[in-house]
């Protein structure tokens, strides 16, 4: 069943463990995270970014997702947000779309104009009954930045700021940085903690960790205890679903070549992925 985004992440804080927000491209990554939460009796987020509206039709995926949680796994509550809208106007489209939650990622701007920018989403969001997530701090991307030397302290999220930015923009949820970073790029030897922990003391709304798909249970467990309610994972998706692929033509496995048969396993290597995210992130059973 279709959920709000918000609710999800209100749950998890509260009950001490994170959940998954899952990125799709397609109809098989979009049955592979929500068949993997529904064995896995766990809540979930799917979510997609500006370019996977471009790529298969926002109203498209959109409605893949709806369809496959009502009319498949009506018993998980399955939330869809918008990842890293860059702009208000892709804002506006998801939001006329049908998303219950979204993101606006400001990151990349000075905080004045990022704290600007983030206020005017909430506002026209609050009207239409959907959340919104803020970003603060920057999660780096490969091939963004210099990553041998980074001066992290550069890039991570000011405690102090994130706690007037939270108050002032009326933001529903938080990514924050605290080392992390998205795909391949390097990230910080170890997560600065402390930090994580005093942006938790100072913000009264779910943490969000970005860049999430190659974190295991050590580190997912000393962020989870230090407020972080959320997990995005794309990165180790894409791998499972492509290698799958590339296995099984390169092995000959599908003589045939029935494309049906070559998505299915690409299929259940993302829902192998999700069932084992899921399982670290401590959201199984949760239903």
């Amino acid at each position: 069943m279709i959920t709000s985004v918000k609710e999800i992440l209100t749950k998890a804080r509260a009950g001490g463990y994170a959940v998954g927000a899952f990125n799709t491209v397609n109809l098989e990554i979009t049955q592979a995270i929500i068949s993997a939460a529904a064995e896995m009796r766990s809540p979930v987020i799917v979510q997609l970014t500006e370019k996977t509206m471009d790529y298969a039709g926002g109203r498209n995926i959109f409605n893949i997702i709806k369809n496959t949680a009502e009319f498949y796994y009506p018993e998980v509550p399955v939330g869809i947000h918008l990842d890293h809208g860059k702009n208000f106007e892709v804002i506006q489209r998801a939001v006329e779309i049908g998303f219950n939650s979204v993101m606006y990622d400001g990151s990349r701007n000075n905080y004045s104009d990022n704290l600007s920018v983030t206020k005017k989403v909430v506002e026209f969001c609050k009207e239409k009954g959907v959340a919104v997530q803020g970003e603060l701090g920057n999660v780096p991307y490969l091939g963004e930045m210099e990553m041998l030397d980074i001066d992290w302290n550069k890039y991570m999220t000011d405690p102090g700021q994130a706690e007037e930015f939270v108050r002032e923009t009326g933001i529903d949820a938080l990514a924050v940085a605290i080392g992390n970073a998205h795909g391949f790029a390097k990230e910080r030897s170890e997560p600065d903690y402390a930090r994580l922990e005093m942006i938790s003391k100072s913000v009264d709304a779910p943490l969000i960790l970005h860049g999430a798909s190659d974190w295991e249970n050590g580190r997912v467990r000393e962020v989870i205890k230090r407020g972080i309610s959320c997990f995005n994972v794309d990165t180790s998706l894409r791998l499972a679903f492509v290698n799958n692929l590339i296995s099984r033509i390169k092995n000959k496995e599908d003589v045939s070549f029935d494309i049906r048969k070559l998505l299915n396993g690409a299929r259940e290597a993302v829902k192998e992925q999700v069932k084992n995210k899921i399982k670290i992130f401590g959201s199984d059973g949760k239903i």
